[in-house]
């Protein structure tokens, strides 16, 4: 059974944000604007990136 993937892309800058947002982001992979990556699509990722979700963008889901 294949694991179900979400690819995200950050859009916006971590600078004069919260320390933790920036983590967050760290966390995801992102620390470039416009960096891609494909995460595994678990609720503690979906919760990252909704705890971000102004920096980030859901390009496509698997």
């Amino acid at each position: 059974m294949a694991k179900k993937t979400i690819t995200v892309k950050q859009i916006g800058s971590p600078l004069r944000r919260p320390a933790d947002q920036r983590a967050t982001l760290v966390g995801l992979g992102l620390n470039k604007m416009h960096k891609t990556r494909v995460l595994e699509d678990t609720p503690s990722v979906r919760g990252m990136i909704n705890k971000v979700s102004h920096m980030v963008k859901i390009v496509e889901e698997k």
